[in-house]
């Protein structure tokens, strides 16, 4: 990725009529001085008056001089992985300084950056533009609830390292909307809000949510540090907690002091919008964690049985991921691309801890873990994509394989939510080999209490190699870790990490017993998971979705979008499909699937007589129960 040099000796009226541009040179970087100081920072007025619209608009006033000055989107956004900020919402862009109109220019490579010339005697440009929230495939708004992300409506100088550039950041809310941020308030006044001066770091790092329905619980105080759960809806009802899910949310922070064993935030607020039409999302910040759910989240015990470790995977990526973090991950502004082979590391093994911090404070029952764990393993072992793929090859490709990779035979490619939920089995791997070696005495938790010391600082960074994560550990307890995660991670891995089940007294089997996670993830999600039977997933109209490579179905042809029509003659239903599933292990005859795909009609014998399967961890006799243990409660609630 390149940058433009700036533009030399070229007037107003000559670039208004269409001069040649300057061509590109450097990489991005961070090098520049920057003008939006403390003192004199710049200041950005979103009025989002509109965002039950579905719209807003953003006014900077950005410090410059005169001359060649590009200003740029942010494109790399912490926290996603990816060049991930939509150029495509970005509209009705104004440049004006003293009241007249500046011609300005996108970069012909770098299409996030923004050229003008300023007059003489001009030291600060007014920029607007019009930010549209529910563009693309992201929904940011509903009538009563709005997502903002500073970074998302906002341009800044180029090339300036983003924690020595100041912004004073303000809002318009809609008429008796409320809202909350991790940002420290100035002044509110009517419909306005306006925020302390920060570093432009720390703005982007501090999302805010709000609307129309609101609440704000308190879930922990210590002095002058707060954490709280600050939830939006769509609708009033939807923010009635049941009182014990309630409880459990207040037993996060605690349960999160004893694995971590310190804190790096001063005041923390997880939000959380609840609306069917903003698209659900978890996304990481020091401060805070911008959480987006469905309507009845809070309301649906189902949500909260496959679900339940939103906030808490969030939350804990506030040590693991915001405080501690990769050194080649941690850049010093938006145009920087991120390196995120460490990913394993970042979200993978806040994966484990996210779902482990759940079921530790009772958002989950901890007797619930081991069929999580049956159904996640199961997965894993069966993608046909992991007999070519190492997991490294997922993280370091995270940029394409978060917002690229879509589309048929996901279970072939793999998607970055692979090293989410083999980062978990590799996790607890680690997990149990600590406390086998160490008899019990030891845990993670030992070494989560070296890697995110000292004990208490602000929101600050501290990165990491690899090569310190095995430090760590081996000061936990001495193993060849650098051989165990090259094994599992550096190279192609026939099957996810196994040992972890036996070590906590547990193995796997199949049988026709459903599992819960998957029961009720196919009523939650509209889908019927035939993956360990016929080998494949189809949605509630009988279209196949994914067809496992190698299995029955795979075996007789079947594809994607293919739509089952009749099973033996007779109309498909989801109740007829398991009929024909057990009768065919008595007769050992293929049942023959009627399906059409693009207007045309196929009959497709599969040959499966398995019955039903569904994956469990059963105990293995006289082990102890090392998962009980792991999952419990690490201080009274």
């Amino acid at each position: 990725m390149k940058r433009l040099l700036p533009l030399c000796g070229v007037s107003l009226l000559a670039f208004a009529l269409g001069a040649p541009h300057a061509s590109t040179a450097a990489e991005p970087n961070a090098n520049a001085r920057p003008y939006a100081t403390q003192s004199n920072p710049e200041t950005l007025v979103l009025d989002a008056s509109t965002a039950d619209r579905g719209f807003a608009t953003s006014t900077m006033h950005i410090p410059v001089r005169p001359g060649p000055f590009t200003f740029v989107y942010p494109q790399w956004i912490p926290g996603y992985h990816a060049p991930h900020n939509p150029l495509a919402d970005v509209s009705q862009i104004k440049v004006s300084a003293n009241g007249e109109t500046i011609a300005w220019h996108r970069d012909p490579v770098d299409m996030y950056a923004f050229h003008v010339t300023v007059p003489r005697g001009v030291h600060s440009l007014k920029v607007q533009f019009t930010v549209l929230l529910n563009g693309g495939t992201s929904k940011r708004a509903s009538g009563n609830v709005a997502v903002i992300s500073w970074t998302r409506v906002l341009f800044y100088q180029n090339d300036v390292n983003y924690h020595n550039y100041y912004l004073k950041a303000s809002v318009i809310l809609p008429k008796d909307w409320g809202y909350s941020t991790a940002l420290t308030t100035a002044s509110h006044t009517g419909q306005r809000v306006d925020f302390d001066e920060e570093p432009l770091t720390y703005v982007g790092d501090s999302p805010l949510f709000i609307g129309h329905y609101y609440k704000k619980v308190l879930l922990w105080q210590q002095g002058d540090a707060h954490m709280w759960l600050d939830m939006f809806a769509d609708a009033p009802q939807d923010l009635d907690v049941p009182p014990k899910l309630l409880a459990a949310y207040k037993n996060v922070p605690a349960q999160a002091f004893a694995l971590y064993g310190s804190r790096h935030w001063y005041n923390y607020h997880a939000l959380l919008s609840l609306s069917n039409k903003i698209s659900f999302e978890g996304v990481e910040h020091h401060q805070s964690s911008d959480n987006r759910a469905s309507a009845d989240f809070m309301t649906n015990p189902t949500a909260q049985l496959l679900e339940g470790d939103l906030v808490t995977h969030e939350f804990s990526h506030s040590w693991n991921g915001k405080y501690r973090r990769p050194w080649d991950l941690t850049t010093d502004n938006y145009q920087i691309p991120q390196r995120t082979d460490l990913l394993w590391v970042y979200e993978g093994m806040n994966q484990y801890l996210g779902d482990l911090l759940s079921f530790r404070s009772g958002i989950r029952k901890p007797s619930q873990y081991p069929q999580y764990l049956a159904m996640i393993y199961s997965r894993m072992a069966t993608e046909p994509g992991r007999d070519t793929e190492p997991l490294i090859d997922l993280t370091t490709g995270a940029p394409y394989f978060y917002d690229r990779a879509r589309g048929e035979y996901a279970s072939m490619r793999r998607t970055a939510g692979d090293f989410y939920t083999e980062g978990e089995l590799l996790w607890l791997d680690v997990d149990t080999i600590i406390r086998e070696k160490t008899h019990g005495k030891k845990s993670l938790d030992n070494f989560l209490h070296l890697y995110s010391a000292p004990a208490l600082t602000g929101p600050v960074t501290k990165t990491y190699t690899r090569a310190e994560i095995e430090h760590l550990l081996n000061e936990v307890v001495p193993y060849d870790w650098h051989a165990f995660f090259q094994r599992h991670v550096y190279e192609v891995a026939k099957l996810p990490p196994t040992g972890e089940l036996k070590r906590a007294g547990w193995r796997l089997e199949y049988t026709a017993k459903p599992n819960p996670f998957v029961k009720a993830a196919e009523g939650m999600f509209h889908f019927d998971s035939q993956w360990f039977t016929y080998g494949f997933n189809i949605n509630k109209m009988g279209v196949l979705t994914d067809v496992r490579e190698g299995s029955p179905a795979w075996n007789a042809g079947m594809s994607p979008g293919m739509k089952i029509e009749a099973i033996d003659g007779q109309s498909f239903t989801p109740k007829v499909l398991n009929y024909y599933m057990v009768q065919a292990q008595h007769h050992q005859q293929p049942t023959q699937f009627t399906v059409s795909q693009d207007g045309w009609f196929h009959t497709m014998p599969v040959s499966y007589f398995g019955g039903p399967l569904y994956p469990h961890l059963v105990r293995i006799p006289g082990t102890e129960d090392l998962l009980a243990k792991i999952m419990a409660p690490h201080t009274a609630p």
